[in-house]
């Protein structure tokens, strides 16, 4: 049998590389989880200066307006707060210095679970592999995670040690547990709307491909709509 998650954690930390992700990965989970009265802070890694293929973008208006999309998007998925950590686009690696700002965030926001690309999913088919910046994303998140948030000596100048329970690893080849979303698929499809930058005059069409997608992850969890994780479960 499919394995559903029921209820919400009180706290949640979603943290991505770029402004649109975490809507896209998982916000139909975050829209369920904060309409049961979650917390739930979302951090995106880099400004999203080069989220467009047109030469004539200038990447400084691009980040002004990535920045309202995302603000508008939270909003609307009833996010308590967003986090931007400002990293050029393509420019992000699992360092020392990533680490330590997540940490900090961790041990400052004190999540339950924490949700975040899976590093290990990076090709998918024949056709696609995962951006560097997802992958280097969700290692740091990870490293971030366990053991250096839950282990004093390790950063030790950024706040008091805190044990995460859960991690939840979105984009994943592997998914064993799945949230219902059925209820939240419209939310979701309305924050995906936001980011017009990425979506061009309309997104009917991505739309209809986000939407196609939680049907095949509902299908696979014996419900209409739902997305799909890894789950690692730490705090045991």
């Amino acid at each position: 049998m499919p394995d559903l998650v029921e209820g919400a954690p009180e706290r949640a930390l979603a943290v991505y590389a770029h402004p649109d992700d975490p809507d896209v990965s998982c916000g139909g989970t975050m829209a369920r989880w904060a309409a049961s009265g979650a917390d739930i802070h979302v951090v995106v890694c880099t400004q999203g200066d080069k989220g467009s293929s047109d030469p004539a973008t200038q990447p400084a208006e691009l980040v002004r307006r990535r920045a309202e999309e995302m603000a508008a998007a939270v909003k609307v998925l009833g996010v308590r707060g967003h986090h931007v950590l400002g990293y050029p686009d393509g420019e992000i690696d699992n360092t020392a210095e990533l680490r330590a700002a997540l940490v900090r965030l961790v041990r400052d926001l004190r999540p339950e679970v924490v949700v975040c690309p899976d590093p290990t999913a990076a090709i998918f088919g024949s056709s696609y592999f995962n951006h560097r910046d997802h992958r280097a994303v969700g290692w740091a998140t990870l490293d971030a995670v366990s053991p250096a948030a839950s282990n004093p000596h390790y950063f030790p100048g950024e706040g008091q040690a805190h044990q995460v329970d859960a991690v939840y690893l979105s984009g994943t080849l592997a998914p064993d547990v799945w949230v219902d979303i059925s209820g939240s698929i419209d939310i979701k499809g309305q924050a995906l709307l936001c980011h017009r930058s990425q979506l061009g005059d309309t997104g009917e069409w991505f739309g209809q491909v986000v939407r196609q997608r939680a049907q095949e992850e509902g299908r696979a969890a014996g419900v209409d709509y739902a997305e799909g994780f890894r789950l690692l479960r730490l705090g045991q």
